[in-house]
């Protein structure tokens, strides 16, 4: 049974995309069977993983409304383990479709219940904003991972999504736990970066990953070839961190031995 997990911050540009596709392509790389399913209208996602969201016949939008089965909208990557249910621009129209139908915050559980079994995890990037899609994504999900940027005022903006998280909890999912607090786009030249780091770590505690993100531009450049930083540049020191991440998360939720480090595989 997967272990669901949405990627989630309110604020945008903070590594949520980023942290979404890449966690998942080590995961899979890794020997995971692992879903994302893109639920951000942006579809960065999907094109961040090498499909052309501009091509596509369905999406998760359509999924959402009952036109397409699950199961057919998953779509295979260019990693094994690694698949994919796209999203388009066509999932703005969801947020007023979904208002109107009955228990509208469970549709994508229910809708992922027929995949769990295929998956050991499934990521669900979530959009920047607190609308039904989120609510849908967290109502959804057993865990949430919080990017975070080191920069000015980055904490100060976590106080409504935790407000949400914990509204969702009461009424929704009782379950919902932070599955991590990730810090994202570091840059260790400054004394901020240090002094939110220190800062997160001491009100989040062992919440918070003891992998940082640093800022790169490989992971940046990555995107725009329709590729993870595996599959890009498995040497920078931005795919290095993921992998770091990925033991990490693995390691919490009980698996052992992830891999060599990245840079001792053969891709």
């Amino acid at each position: 049974m997967a272990k669901i997990i949405s990627v989630c911050n309110q604020k945008g540009g903070v590594g949520k995309t980023t942290t979404c596709v890449n966690l998942s392509a080590f995961m899979a790389h890794f020997g995971k069977k692992t879903l994302v399913v893109d639920l951000d209208p942006q579809a960065n996602a999907t094109s961040g993983l090498g499909i052309d969201k501009k091509a596509l016949n369905f999406s998760v939008y359509n999924v959402l409304l009952g036109e397409v089965p699950i199961k057919e909208a998953v779509l295979p990557t260019a990693l094994e383990n690694l698949k994919l249910i796209p999203s388009s621009l066509s999932l703005i129209g969801a947020e007023v479709e979904l208002q109107k139908s009955e228990g509208q915050q469970h549709c994508l559980k229910n809708l992922l219940n027929n995949v769990l079994q295929d998956f050991d995890f499934i990521f669900v990037d979530l959009p920047p904003s607190l609308g039904v899609l989120t609510v849908n994504g967290l109502t959804a999900a057993h865990s949430v991972i919080i990017p975070v940027q080191c920069e000015y005022y980055a904490l100060e903006g976590l106080s409504q999504l935790l407000i949400t998280i914990e509204k969702i909890k009461q009424a929704f999912n009782p379950d919902l736990a932070i599955e991590g607090v990730l810090l994202t786009m570091a840059d260790f030249r400054t004394t901020l970066c240090h002094e939110v780091i220190n800062e997160a770590r001491q009100y989040f505690k062992d919440n918070v990953y003891q992998t940082v993100i640093p800022r790169s531009v490989r992971l940046s450049e990555a995107p725009g070839f329709g590729k993870p930083i595996l599959l890009y540049d498995p040497n920078s020191n931005g795919a290095i961190k993921y992998a770091e991440l990925c033991q990490e998360v693995m390691t919490r939720n009980g698996f052992s031995g992830a891999g060599l480090p990245v840079t001792e595989n053969k891709l």
